[in-house]
């Protein structure tokens, strides 16, 4: 590797990085309320805040240790010349670009899934498991890792073959790049309601009840193009309770957690779903893929300049990295790392522009209600039943949380 301007900013910044996230995890920690706050006394005793404290304690610290450790792993492998190495091994395995690259990426994502497998068995198995949240068993944890890998490499690595192609043989590469990755995009919106979140949980539609009319009784209220209403098994990894809806077009298909039907009442899912409902009525979700759309396009174009053979800066990138040529498969995983500061800075927009949707979607759901109070309730119970951060530093919020803090949500809604 050589010690150029590139490489030293890119170090310069991860370390700084890392340290504002240590920070603010610091403050985090700090800003942990031993008073209960007022609104949520009818849904935390003393004992169960004490526990979402604790809670907080144990995912702070174990993140503190999973961000330096990836960092450290990171920094040895790029000292020690592993992009270099890697690169020149695959190369010397055939000379096929395509295949090269394929075997680069596929090393690469291997090497790193089985460095964070130790850190992913903890989080589960021990951390999760002390307070209560876990109910994967190692049979089920192995499962999804070989299902995930297998999904990784079915969608991945025609990807990656399309994007070594294009980079190598078509003009305007970046442009055609970008249409192919956007093309992926809209198809597996598309297939994974019906094809990948299967592989990973049971989905069994909702029986007929009071829930299933009341659901279907707001949706046609609401305009919402609802076909299908399903329960899904998250008791079979966890007691953590969410809901969610599926699909693209005029069919959406909304899910429910079974933790979430067992523990709200009928008009409190309700509620929740008229949240979701007003994601979908005040068009956030076209908002966000048309700015994901327009920033890949970014994207694309800064990755073509970083792999231009006869560009001073691509050549000034792989020399930072102890790569002697300039390639696409290497790029994109350089690229990758150069723009993580900027991904970070990127984030904290996107986390603002969330967290006012969340809001607008909350006061869509105490319209459609006639009232807030349900979806306060079941906000509140959530907040219990997850073991939330009532008291979050507003640091620490305004770099990671693409939610409101709950005690902002309900405020907000009792405004209404």
């Amino acid at each position: 590797m050589e010690w150029n301007a590139v490489g030293i900013a890119i170090i310069i910044a991860l370390i700084l990085l890392w340290n504002l996230d240590f920070i603010a995890t610091l403050l985090n920690l700090g800003a942990l309320s031993p008073e209960l706050p007022e609104e949520f006394r009818d849904v935390f005793d003393p004992e169960r805040y004490a526990k979402s404290q604790e809670y907080v304690r144990a995912s702070s610290r174990f993140d503190v240790i999973e961000s330096a450790y990836s960092l450290t792993v990171l920094l040895v492998f790029w000292m020690a010349g592993g992009f270099g190495w890697l690169d020149g091994l695959t190369r010397g395995w055939t000379g096929n670009e395509i295949l090269a690259g394929l075997a680069f990426l596929s090393i690469l994502f291997l090497g790193h899934h089985l460095i964070s497998l130790p850190l992913a068995i903890y989080s589960t198995f021990v951390i999760e498991e002390r307070f209560g949240f876990n109910k994967t068993t190692p049979a089920t944890f192995a499962a999804d890792q070989v299902k995930s890998l297998l999904v990784t490499a079915v969608l991945g690595l025609p990807l990656a073959a399309g994007l070594i192609w294009i980079f190598g043989h078509v003009p305007m590469a970046w442009l055609w790049a970008w249409i192919l990755f956007t093309a992926v995009q809209l198809l597996l919106m598309w297939l994974a309601p019906a094809v990948i979140l299967p592989l990973f949980n049971k989905f069994e539609p909702m029986a007929d009840g009071p829930l299933r009319e009341s659901i279907e009784a707001m949706a046609r209220k609401c305009g919402f193009p609802l076909a299908e209403i399903s329960v899904m098994d998250g008791s079979k990894r966890s007691t953590k309770a969410n809901a969610y809806f599926t699909g693209i077009g005029r069919t959406k298909k909304i899910a429910l957690y079974d933790t979430l039907v067992e523990e709200q009442e009928d008009d409190e899912l309700v509620a929740v779903l008229a949240h979701e409902i007003g994601h979908f009525k005040c068009h956030h979700i076209l908002q966000r893929l048309g700015v994901s759309i327009v920033q890949s396009a970014l994207l694309f174009f800064l990755l073509g300049l970083a792999i231009d053979r006869d560009g001073a800066f691509a050549r000034q990138l792989f020399d930072a990295f102890g790569v002697a040529t300039i390639s696409p498969h290497v790029g994109l995983v350089l690229f990758g790392i150069l723009f993580i500061p900027a991904s970070r800075l990127l984030g904290v927009a996107a986390n603002a522009w969330s967290r006012r949707h969340e809001f607008e979607a909350d006061a869509y759901a105490a319209r459609a209600m006639d009232d807030p109070a349900p979806l306060v309730a079941a906000l509140k119970k959530l907040s219990a039943k997850n073991l939330a951060n009532l008291t979050p530093h507003r640091l620490r919020v305004l770099l990671d949380y693409s939610h409101p803090p709950m005690l902002d949500r309900l405020r907000a809604l009792k405004s209404l």
